[in-house]
């Protein structure tokens, strides 16, 4: 399976819907701006196509960035102290670790040559100046193009306006057939009707269409989605008609943005009343979605559930809705610019607050199924889901924590997603809004304890074991109060987690025991069962009870197979590789850490990845191959800034790790340990993983 597009080297552009045309010299005029500025920001209205001509230039310029082009869409993001986050997700970056905020992107970006795209940044202009200043002051090879509705006036920036396209009339010598606007109305009508063409009949009113709809590509394109039905003439007719309708109806806006609009309403009032009012709940959404949770959603009495899937292909067809494959089905997305739209008639409808709970409904039940699945048999599917609904789910938590008395089901939600934050890449983004939805829920309940136990586990996941063991003392404490016999067990386990961490083998040994024993009678897999089984082998590793070790890994191991667990299983098989080394069974153990690779394929857990990299150098250095090993010490480091705090900052594991360096540099020589090591330090996470996997006795070995 293909390691996951947050860790390809070449970056994560979005694959170009549509062609691109015209802009030649304005894009020429960009290109060398980017090579002459470090922070370029493209500025124009709404459907101007600030968006499309940085995804075009970032295409043609992706080559000359070594560490690749990576974009980021801030569009639908609200919180300003989430902007960093938003950017490390992009990157790939799993940012777990316990760490300030940004101290983890700017780390991972300070040697990198990179440019990075970021879109949609008008509502966040502080937020993103102030990252943007430091980003670049402490990254010398880094760009950073931004594309805004206004100027972030941040230090350094050059700001290149995106205006409209040229229409006929604009040079006077240029021939009409040749026009920007017109190539792009022929193009987009083209697609729409496969024999359209421009030619001495039409060419009169295709001119006049673009130039009463002023250059904006988008007004362009959805008039050119019209002549399913109408003429040209026809299509120019009736907007003629409602920019009569519209004259005078803002004295304020600019007459562009009038255009927009104007053409936005057209569109709008050209929908069948079906299509326009789930235009309208759509926009509830925040990126993509799928058919079953606009069903959910958006369905009433006046819109029933059965006729969505009409009505959205009508809006596919009139390109309001984007329409997309993805290997979970087909989804959809509404253009922002048409999003606000339909926000404002949600609003006029008097719906937003009714549409925007039933929008956090969908993502808590999906959740509470996605917690209830997680340790079966589709783990995976509901990994790649709960990434791919990050944007509804930040959407839905902060309606939780933006309307009083939704407090408690913010908790609720945020709890259920223990596996997203813990599992899926998002630890530092689930400590964000569970410390918030505390701090708005004090009094001790059943959803708050399971809270704070979750918030332990966190914690434990990002090398914070001082937070984590003070998360799960509050647990134990309130949950007595509460009478939540489950969350003082589920405490019990976290300390025991927590103790782990921190050295305390004894401590440790005791409280996982007790977890343990409590869920085996009624085998809850996660994250009561299996995460403790593991932990207390590692315990017993450091202690020498091997045996001991190994018979709770393969009781464990039994159980992920029996359940079709694959996330534990694979620290399992960690833990056992680690066993079999200690125990002088060096083949096994290669064997067991491949296996533990191989499975964190599947999953973005780069703590997992680099914690089996780093076994699997000291395994080489065991069989003779310092500079096999050398190599993946310096692969896995430079990872582990993918994560965070290199192995999270806990004595448990720096110790075996400062061994193996020691050790092989004495086998080698400094000089020989420092070029292999800065030759893994080059790998991406996703050729890590191949060169991990490749057999032993594929590489020259000394």
């Amino acid at each position: 399976m293909a390691t996951p597009a947050g860790w390809r080297q070449e970056g994560n552009l979005p694959v170009e819907l549509t062609s691109f045309v015209g802009r030649t010299r304005l894009l020429a005029s960009l290109r060398r701006r980017l090579q002459q500025s470090r922070l370029v920001t493209v500025t124009g209205i709404g459907g101007v196509g600030k968006s499309r001509t940085a995804l075009r230039i970032a295409h043609q310029v992706r080559r000359q960035f070594r560490d690749g082009v990576w974009y980021a869409d801030l569009a639908r993001l609200q919180d300003p102290g989430m902007v960093y986050h938003t950017i490390t997700t992009s990157l790939g970056i799993a940012d777990q670790s316990a760490r300030e905020g940004q101290d983890t992107l700017v780390e991972w970006l300070s040697d990198r040559e990179i440019l990075l795209v970021l879109d949609a940044c008008e509502h966040l202009v502080d937020a993103v100046a102030a990252l943007t200043h430091r980003l670049l002051d402490v990254a010398p090879d880094l760009r950073i193009l931004a594309t805004s509705r206004r100027s972030l006036n941040a230090q350094g920036e050059y700001t290149l306006a995106v205006p409209p396209l040229t229409v006929p009339g604009d040079d006077p010598s240029e021939n009409p057939y040749t026009n920007e606007a017109v190539a792009l109305f022929a193009a987009r009508a083209g697609a729409v009707v496969p024999d359209f063409a421009v030619d001495e009949s039409n060419i009169t009113a295709v001119s006049e269409l673009c130039r009463r709809l002023d250059g904006i590509p988008l007004a362009i394109e959805l008039a050119a989605v019209r002549l399913r039905t109408l003429s040209v003439e026809q299509i120019l007719t009736l907007l003629t008609d409602r920019f009569s309708l519209l004259a005078g109806a803002s004295r304020t806006a600019l007459p562009r943005h009038q255009t927009l609009r104007a053409a936005i309403g057209w569109s709008h009032e050209l929908c069948e009343p079906a299509e326009r009012l789930l235009w309208a709940r759509l926009s509830v959404f925040a990126g993509d979605f799928e058919l079953e949770a606009a069903r959910s959603v958006c369905s009433d009495e006046s819109l029933p559930a059965e006729r969505i899937l009409d009505v959205i292909t009508e809006l596919v067809d009139k390109s309001v809705l984007l329409s997309f494959p993805t290997p979970a089905g087909q989804r959809y997305r509404l253009i922002d610019t048409l999003r606000q739209y339909g926000g404002e008639w949600l609003d006029k409808l008097g719906e937003t607050a009714e549409r925007r709970r039933r929008h956090r409904d969908y993502y808590l039940q999906l959740a509470e199924r996605g917690e209830h699945s997680w340790s079966g048999p589709r783990q995976v599917h509901w990994f790649t889901r709960m990434r791919q609904e990050h944007d509804n789910i930040r959407v839905a938590l902060q309606y939780c924590l933006s309307v009083r008395g939704e407090e408690g089901v913010g908790l609720e939600l945020l709890s259920s997603l223990w596996y997203l934050w813990v599992a899926c890449g998002f630890a530092r983004q689930g400590v964000h809004y569970l410390e918030r939805a505390l701090d708005a829920a004090p009094e001790p309940s059943r959803r708050r304890c399971k809270a704070l136990w979750v918030l332990s586990y966190i914690r434990s996941a990002q090398g914070d074991m001082a937070g984590a063991l003070e998360a799960a003392e509050r647990c134990s404490t309130e949950a007595v109060r509460a009478g939540d016999s489950v969350a003082v067990l589920l405490a019990t386990k976290m300390q025991g987690t927590a103790a782990m961490l921190q050295g305390d083998t004894q401590k440790a040994t005791a409280l996982l025991g007790v977890a343990i024993e409590f869920h085996r009678g009624g085998r809850e897999l996660n994250p009561g069962l299996l995460p403790a089984i593991v932990e207390l082998s590692a315990v017993l590793l450091t202690q020498g009870e091997f045996a001991e070790a190994e018979t709770l890994l393969l009781d464990c191991l039994n159980l992920c197979q029996e359940r079709g667990e694959l996330w534990l299983r694979s620290y399992a098989w960690y833990v056992m590789a680690m066993v079999q080394r200690a125990t002088g069974r060096q083949d096994e153990s290669l064997v067991s850490c491949k296996e533990s690779l191989r499975i964190k394929r599947h999953f973005h857990d780069v703590l997992g990845v680099v914690l089996c990299v780093d076994a699997l150098a000291g395994l080489n250095l065991d069989m003779g191959a310092a500079g096999r090993t050398a190599m993946l010490l310096g692969a896995a480091q430079a990872n582990w800034r993918t994560f965070g705090l290199p192995q999270f900052g806990s004595p448990f594991f720096t110790s075996e790790h400062e061994q193996c360096v020691k050790e092989c540099k004495k086998q080698i020589g400094d000089a020989a340990y420092d070029e292999a090591y800065a030759l893994g330090a080059r790998l991406s996470l996703g050729d890590l993983i191949e060169y991990a996997l490749d057999d032993f006795g594929d590489f020259e070995q000394e």
